[in-house]
């Protein structure tokens, strides 16, 4: 490793402490428990579309399941704390395993597709897992279970400010678990299915298991990401679990902010869901799906490689114009 790779990271995990702090000290000093209703919303859809990323951006496989792995999170908590009360930190756990291993055999049925059939595979794996939740009693079927959240841990003064401070370490693993698959022979590999897979596998690139190994990390994210939000609405069914709002929200943000750096979907995640955050309030969420659809022609048109992108192509105009 470099000296200026040493640095980097170094300097990354320096930030994301900083990171973690700033959340800890905000639960503890902030009383408006908005602030941190809206925040945790925020930091899921961040790793959520890191998750995406993975292998929507790295690899090119756009990915509509989203919803799917995020409902199997929500139902696995539900699951484990109504079977055997289960602690929160258990229950995400244990959604990242069967996220890894959903991933896993999702992507042996669906990764040999290409393209738009893959994509539309990936949406009926949403309707399945769906259709398989609303039918189990036991979590509470078509209607829908309420729970009751367990006596909130110290230094915590409020159940929400716990789950905004771990929803902060969720991001900080899946930010550096992206950026380190980016940085890796994993990522050089994805890159080159991405630009040619014909080619990647005639040169040697053992493409259906890098394939999979970024489904199953994917998968694992998105799970882990779902878990908390039983307990966060403090309600689940199947209909708000399996929303379809998740896919195409992880994808807008991915695109929004660029695919092709770890940084991008944090960028389009943070705009996005603080867009719609802030319109929930002041206007109504109704429009959060027209904001979404506006945004995303927008940068399709404008910036088609995102945020990053843009900040690329001033760049390299700063620097053409300096003498």
């Amino acid at each position: 490793m470099t000296m200026q790779g040493l640095g980097q990271r170094i300097g990354f995990w320096i930030g994301a402490a900083a990171f973690i702090a700033l959340a800890f000290a905000m639960a503890l000093v902030i009383r408006n428990e908005y602030v941190f209703f809206a925040g945790f919303v925020i930091l899921q859809f961040i790793v959520l579309a890191t998750a995406w990323n993975i292998l929507g951006g790295y690899a090119g496989y756009v990915n509509f399941g989203t919803s799917a792995f995020f409902g199997v999170g929500v139902y696995t908590a539900v699951f484990l704390l109504k079977a055997v009360d289960a602690p929160l930190w258990i229950q995400i756990l244990v959604a990242a395993i069967v996220g890894a291993a959903l991933g896993l055999g999702v992507g042996l049925l669906t990764l040999r597709l290409r393209g738009i059939f893959f994509s539309i595979a990936t949406v009926a794996i949403t309707i399945i897992a769906e259709t398989l939740i609303t039918n189990w009693k036991f979590v509470g079927g078509a209607t829908g279970v309420q729970l009751l959240r367990p006596p909130v841990t110290p230094p915590f003064d409020s159940y929400i400010k716990m789950l905004f401070v771990i929803a902060a370490v969720m991001v900080v693993i899946a930010v550096a678990l992206a950026r380190h698959v980016q940085n890796s022979g994993i990522g050089r590999g994805l890159r080159a299915i991405r630009d040619d897979e014909i080619a990647a596998e005639c040169s040697g690139v053992p493409t259906l298991n890098l394939k999979l190994v970024a489904c199953a990390l994917s998968g694992a994210l998105m799970c882990a990401a779902g878990a908390p939000s039983a307990m966060y609405l403090q309600f689940a069914d199947p209909v708000s679990a399996f929303n379809l709002n998740y896919s195409v929200s992880a994808l807008a943000m991915s695109l929004i902010g660029g695919t092709s750096h770890w940084i991008g979907p944090v960028l389009g995640a943070i705009l996005l869901a603080t867009t719609q955050q802030l319109l929930t309030v002041t206007i109504s969420s109704e429009v959060n799906v027209l904001v979404l659809g506006v945004m995303l022609v927008l940068f399709v048109v404008v910036a088609p490689e995102g945020i990053i992108g843009l900040v690329r192509r001033v760049w390299r105009l700063v620097r053409r114009g300096t003498p």
